[in-house]
């Protein structure tokens, strides 16, 4: 498996780590690259790795982001191609996209070669269907049962923004949501959890809270490991995702496996994943006025927040490892089958 495998400082794991555990754990035969967060020693580690391990694997699995991770991905697989090693292609990031209309030919050449292609979004499901038609959908996944839902039925003015501090996530916009209901919600809080990326989110966040006066308002807790993920959920009854640019994130399918009231900006992959006024209120990027209202309509319209809790957690349930690690373990199988077929037919 061919990814982002680096664990933050707090113990954070991303998506490729949590299925590369999955299938350890249901006997598959696993070997993972790269751990390295320096992007010129990942590149080297993954293609190191994929050459020197070559006769210890017959499957590869590689990820793909927009930008210049994108060049690792073309990397690895020209390296799989030549050794005749098949691959699948997980695609990842609400970015990816709008790099592919850039690059259109690069895209279409990369996703044609692999055996399959997967998407964990139905955005990118229809977004990327031009550059290869066949694409396979497999949603993000969780371990359903470590999320406790409680209904949202009497909600309190707790919120929880949980995302890394970049600027794709547009976490400034949560304490301007908060300047806006601080005077009608005098118990207002909000906890923001998350690493800091060093792009100046995090002070700028700070800032935007000072110079607002609702710095009192804020939380701000840094990096969580993600054991205590639920943990940390559990406290608060409103999620805010704020992103400018978002595919499928897990954090949300964690809100909501939760239960909680979801406000979040109606971006990217985000109108594929939550339904307006059914499990989530959607608005618009960047509009701090709206997404108050969305927050002050669930403290104070009556049984909404209770529907979108119970839809939140219903929704959730679709995307727990026992639904999701089967249909990996089948496509795998059946592009390990079409492995040894080619393996036997070259050497008769």
């Amino acid at each position: 498996m061919v990814g982002n495998f680096f664990s933050t400082p707090a113990g954070s794991r991303t998506v490729c780590t949590d299925l590369a555990m999955k299938l350890r754990e249901s006997q598959w035969n696993v070997r993972v690259t790269s751990r390295y967060r320096n992007k010129i020693l990942r590149i080297v580690d993954m293609a190191s790795t994929v050459w020197l391990k070559r006769h210890s694997f017959t499957l590869a699995q590689v990820d793909v982001y927009s930008g210049p991770a994108f060049v690792w991905a073309e990397v690895t697989c020209e390296l799989l191609r030549r050794m005749g090693k098949p691959y699948l292609l997980t695609l990842h990031g609400g970015n990816l996209p709008a790099f592919a209309q850039r690059w259109p030919t690069r895209v279409r050449r990369l996703l044609s070669a692999a055996y399959a292609v997967t998407t964990p979004s139905r955005y990118l499901l229809d977004a990327m269907k031009l550059y290869r038609a066949d694409l396979c959908l497999l949603p993000n996944a969780v371990e359903l049962d470590k999320y406790v839902f409680r209904c949202r039925e009497h909600v309190r003015p707790t919120l929880v923004w949980l995302r890394a501090f970049h600027k794709i996530y547009n976490p400034s916009l949560a304490p301007r949501v908060v300047a806006c209901l601080r005077r009608e919600f005098s118990d207002l809080h909000l906890t923001m959890i998350g690493p800091d990326t060093q792009d100046g989110s995090l002070p700028l966040t700070l800032k935007v809270a000072a110079d607002l006066n609702v710095r009192e308002r804020l939380e701000i807790c840094g990096p969580i490991p993600k054991a205590t993920v639920p943990k940390h959920l559990a406290k608060a009854d409103i999620f805010l995702n704020t992103a400018n640019i978002d595919n499928a994130p897990v954090t949300i399918v964690e809100a909501m496996a939760c239960g909680l009231c979801i406000v979040s900006t109606a971006v990217g992959g985000i109108p594929y994943l939550l339904r307006d006024g059914h499990d989530a209120l959607l608005v618009s990027s960047n509009d701090p006025e709206a997404m108050a209202g969305s927050v002050r309509r669930i403290l104070k319209e009556p049984g909404l927040a209770k529907t979108l809790s119970r839809n939140a957690r219903r929704k959730a349930e679709a995307f727990g490892w026992s639904n999701i690690l089967p249909q990996w373990e089948e496509l795998l199988l059946n592009a390990g089958d079409q492995a040894e077929r080619l393996s036997d037919s070259s050497l008769a």
